[in-house]
């Protein structure tokens, strides 16, 4: 009986079992298992395809206007969840640090005012000067314009930045200070961008009075960005381990990329809805998906050379310019290149309010696709910027550990000495 027992008992040096016989195998097939994997790891592209397809299916649902009303049950609840959660994550320390980091605000600022403007507008005057014959609609060329000039998103930067692990603060910090000066600075700058002659003469002198505007974007800008952030600020401050465990364990980061989502799928409603892109010719419809995407590319390229000087160069500006650290540079290339819809579309129908509904829906057009197109691009930067940040993290444990054996072998070579000392 003992040895029948002996041999029953598990060796101590018996192989772990097999994941592959784990219990979620036997709870799905392997393939049903490989695809959930799948679909859990790109969630967010299946998220904005089903967004899409809803919102050409039903798109009086979630168009401004339309069912659900979601110029407000999305544009202001989904942003002040997105910006709840942004102040309960967030050290308030890590928000006044950034706040007096002017090289930041120059880059990031400077980057969305003045370099996109002015890359665009080279764009729009080629275009214009090569298609004699208009089969590219101006109206088209004019939301490029006005898309370049806005400042950046409110949310999907944030979102982003958290999730590839830059700086969240940072981004945060630049969201505010653009939104800011945006209502301010995109009006003036989109009325001098755009081209005199005969093809834009409608959209010349024409921007209507943008009081109204200007009280929108405020309003919009204070209940769904600044006051939620206040409070999650002043609920972090006041119980901060309390609310860093709900923030770990309810996933509060994924509802913020769901408010995201909803989002976009407001956009592309009210885009499906006033029939604006079936409309559009199918050379315009390519030109601004395409470009789309290669300039949110090549916009991101430049922010992150920027961003990631060479040394040296600190030497010589005295330490005026300098690098950013990896974290900061994902934040850079996250809201630089960014533009927000919810700046963008009320500033566009405040401009040019006495034209018909029909064009000011072919000018959002270019507003509306960049920055769900900029979403797409973003989630495979996310994986990108995530790998490069955990190099670092990687190198500095490698070099940890070779410290910690060069100590041992070190102890080791002293030890004998020691003992031969002692014995004399």
């Amino acid at each position: 009986m003992e040895r029948l027992r002996t041999n029953a008992s598990p060796s101590p040096h018996s192989a772990p079992p097999s994941p592959s016989h784990s219990s979620s195998h036997h709870i799905l097939p392997r393939p049903l298992h490989k695809l959930f994997q799948l679909l859990l790891s790109q969630w967010l592209m299946f998220g904005l395809g089903l967004v899409c397809l809803l919102a050409y299916l039903f798109p009086h649902v979630a168009a401004h206007g339309g069912i659900i009303r979601s110029e407000y049950s999305i544009l202001y609840g989904a942003v002040a969840i997105i910006f709840l959660i942004s102040g309960l994550s967030l050290a308030p320390r890590a928000l006044l640090v950034h706040a007096l980091n002017w090289r930041l605000h120059v880059l990031v600022q400077g980057f969305c005012f003045v370099v996109c403007p002015v890359s665009v507008y080279i764009f729009v005057r080629i275009i214009d000067a090569g298609d004699t014959a208009g089969v590219i609609d101006r109206a088209v060329l004019v939301g490029w314009l006005l898309t370049a000039c806005i400042p950046t998103t409110i949310a999907s930067n944030v979102v982003m930045t958290r999730a590839a692990g830059g700086d969240e603060a940072a981004a945060l910090v630049e969201v505010l200070l653009g939104n800011v000066f945006g209502p301010v600075v995109s009006p003036a700058w989109t009325v001098a961008l755009i081209p005199h002659n005969a093809r834009f003469a409608a959209w010349q002198g024409d921007a209507g009075d943008l009081t109204g505007m200007y009280r929108s974007v405020f309003r919009l800008l204070g209940l769904s960005v600044y006051l939620p952030l206040v409070v999650g600020q002043c609920v972090r401050w006041a119980w901060p381990r309390q609310t860093a465990w709900c923030v770990g364990r309810l996933y509060l980061g994924k509802v913020g990329t769901v408010c995201l989502l909803l989002l976009i799928w407001s956009s592309f409603s009210s885009c499906f809805a006033t029939s604006a892109l079936q409309s559009l010719s199918t050379q315009t419809v390519i030109l601004v998906v395409f470009f789309n995407i290669g300039i949110y590319l090549f916009w991101t390229l430049f922010c992150f050379l920027l961003a990631r000087l060479h040394p040296s160069i600190a030497t010589y500006t005295k330490n005026i310019i300098r690098p950013f650290g990896k974290q900061e540079t994902v934040a850079i290339c996250f809201c630089g290149p960014a533009k927000t819809a919810a700046l963008g579309i009320p500033l566009l129908y405040a401009m040019w309010e006495t034209f018909d509904t029909q064009t000011k829906a072919k000018m959002s057009i270019p507003v509306i696709l960049y920055t769900t197109e900029q979403v797409f691009c973003a989630h495979f930067l996310v994986a990108a910027f995530k790998r490069w940040i955990a190099r670092d993290a990687k190198l500095m444990r490698s070099v940890g550990d070779d410290e910690e054996e060069e100590e041992e072998d070190d102890d080791e070579e002293t030890r004998p000495q020691a003992e031969m000392a002692q014995a004399r």
